[in-house]
């Protein structure tokens, strides 16, 4: 065999074996990409199969009823007012609930959404009037999350728990200066006098401000007469102290000589002392298993992100 047919051979040799070597390599990608489907597949299935049963199937004494509050109140995310009026719905229908008791570690959020909740828990408690509402605020109970609170027949938290900030915030960015300095100029069409008068990329009006204060302002007398109602006359004498009502925040105990709360507690406490009803039975709207599958896989980073910008912006906001 001439040195040219050898070194062709050779050459096809070649060819052969890198196309067996990546045909191999394609299916061992394979081989892990089904393995990790069949994994997952798997644990959803476990995870549908060993679900916690839902409240009316292990609520079948005495129980304390809880619903959670947790993180920032908005549509988008976990504690928004449809899952949270849901739970206390279910939570106050059951006959085996002796009390409720709603479980706040939230900042605050949006004032409709609270709003939508505080609603809600005075139309159930006109409805189950015999059937208690203890609020338990764990490490922050602020602003749209104390709203809530104020619905409730009696608030407790613990000695270091952040309570208060009753106040309304909106806030934005101006780049009116940077724009000039980089040399963009804005082109924005409206058809209304005032409506682009939240746009950052538009001059601040005096006058404008001022409107926007004032629905700041309006919406801050609506948070204090929920106080007010909520309290009654356990915070008549706090409401001397012009701080009040002013955004600032207070631990527990502050909280408790402010007439806030009325008194110092965990969950357990509340239910165990309080209620006389140890058992605790969790009556919040949980994502579906397949959900909880996607988040902890990491595939949830970019609605998180979303809902994270979402929520930023012009908004109201009690915070």
């Amino acid at each position: 065999m001439s040195e040219s047919n050898k070194a062709e051979d050779q050459w096809v040799k070649g060819i052969i074996k890198e196309t067996f070597a990546e045909q191999k390599k394609a299916r061992r990608w394979g081989i892990l990409f089904k393995g990790l489907t069949f994994t997952y597949l798997f644990v959803a299935l476990l995870l549908i199969v060993n679900s916690t049963p839902s409240s009316d199937e292990k609520s079948e004494q005495t129980h304390t009823a809880m619903v959670r509050v947790n993180g920032v109140i908005a549509a988008d995310q976990e504690a928004n007012a449809n899952s949270i009026v849901t739970g206390l719905r279910a939570a106050f229908k059951n006959e085996h609930s002796k009390a409720v008791m709603l479980v706040i570690n939230s900042p605050g959020g949006s004032p409709v959404q609270a709003g939508y909740v505080y609603d809600e828990i005075k139309r159930l408690r006109g409805l189950y009037p015999e059937k208690k509402l203890y609020a338990v605020i764990a490490e922050l109970g602020a602003s749209g999350g104390y709203y809530m609170a104020a619905g409730a027949d009696e608030i407790y938290a613990d000695k270091a728990s952040l309570v208060g900030s009753i106040g309304v915030t909106a806030s934005s960015f101006g780049f009116v200066d940077l724009m000039e300095k980089v040399g963009v100029k804005r082109r924005h069409f409206t058809s209304g006098e005032h409506k682009a008068f939240l746009d950052p990329f538009s001059t601040e009006k005096p006058s404008e401000a001022a409107f926007w204060q004032e629905v700041l302002d309006v919406t801050h007398q609506q948070f204090i007469k929920v106080v007010q109602e909520g309290r009654g006359d356990r915070i008549k004498q706090a409401e001397k102290n012009e701080k009040l009502y002013s955004g600032l925040i207070w631990n527990g105990e502050q909280a408790l000589t402010l007439g806030l709360i009325d008194g110092l507690g965990s969950p357990g406490f509340v239910a165990r002392d309080i209620i006389k009803a140890e058992e605790i039975v969790d009556y919040s709207v949980k994502a579906s298993a397949f959900t909880e599958i996607i988040e902890k896989l990491g595939l949830s980073i970019g609605s998180g992100l979303a809902g994270q910008l979402t929520t930023q912006g012009n908004g109201l906001r009690f915070n």
